[in-house]
């Protein structure tokens, strides 16, 4: 295929044609509030605004699809995602569609919900419906580096679980008791956007993955089926017209962070967040 015939096929058919439009929003990646310029997988309200607005502004629009791969991530742009979705479909009165793809776990799930009917394919991994937070101990390692670490603070809680001093139970404490506020929202949430739906099962809130085949048993997910074919299916004279979030300029451009191009500070900066994005992904053997 040709360069012109690559970036003909990615236009919107449905501009020009007179035919019902089902417009599919592309939410891949690791949810978080703040993407390097190098992050080619990303999502945050910032990021998809633009692509949601296009997809529900269509004249002929049918439906909304989703297609998600995510294994969550933020926990508060993950709402504002899925606000903004139930906003815009409330708005334009269509129906919104949610198709799992490898994974829609945790945040991933929250977006999911956004939709009014959820699927998935049978190998899919769903739910993780819970809360984590990760870090690292290092207390001790600048001494042993011969490094004086100084820090004033104006309130008695101004610094918690520094990753510099030794843990305190109190400090666990309370990142607990926000881990059970944070939890409790999303519990909320899906059984907002769920009802009925949900089967009773003891651990359908406790953090646990399922397969999209158990997820439908569980009322996580409405069907097994693939966006391709339930779209064929439900509306077979519809054009779809794909709506990708925006990407960073350096992303866009094909630039992977060489040697020449970014300072050792940059360098190391995008290792880390590249750690962080495949610890994400890991948990769920991706």
């Amino acid at each position: 295929m040709s360069v012109t015939d690559k970036l003909a096929a990615r236009l919107p058919k449905a501009r020009g044609h007179s035919g019902p439009v089902v417009a599919v929003v592309k939410l891949h990646g690791v949810i978080t509030p703040t993407p390097s310029p190098l992050a080619r997988g990303t999502i945050n309200i910032n990021t998809v605004e633009s692509a949601l607005h296009r997809a529900f502004d269509h004249e002929r629009l049918k439906a909304v699809a989703l297609a998600i791969n995510s294994p969550g991530g933020a926990p508060t742009q993950s709402a504002l995602v899925g606000e903004r979705i139930r906003e815009l479909a409330n708005r334009k009165k269509v129906p919104v569609i949610a198709f799992a793809e490898d994974v829609a776990a945790s945040g991933g799930y929250w977006l999911a919900c956004a939709a009014d009917e959820i699927y998935a394919h049978a190998s899919s991994l769903v739910g993780s419906i819970g809360v984590v937070t990760a870090g690292f101990g290092l207390n001790g390692l600048l001494e042993r580096v011969g490094v004086e670490r100084r820090v004033y603070t104006a309130g008695a809680h101004k610094v918690r679980l520094d990753p510099f001093r030794p843990e305190k139970d109190e400090d666990v404490e309370w990142l607990k008791s926000l881990q059970t506020q944070l939890h409790d929202q999303f519990v909320e949430w899906v059984k907002k956007r769920r009802g009925d739906r949900l089967t009773s099962d003891d651990d359908l809130f406790t953090g646990e993955v399922w397969t999209g085949k158990k997820a439908v048993e569980l009322g996580l997910v409405d069907g097994v089926g693939n966006l391709r074919e339930v779209i064929t299916e439900r509306y077979p004279d519809a054009d779809v017209a794909i709506a990708e979030p925006k990407r960073p300029l350096l992303a866009r451009l094909g630039l992977g962070g060489t040697a020449a191009t970014f300072s050792a500070a940059d360098r190391v900066m995008g290792a880390l967040e590249a750690l962080e994005v495949r610890a994400a992904w890991s948990r769920f053997g991706m």
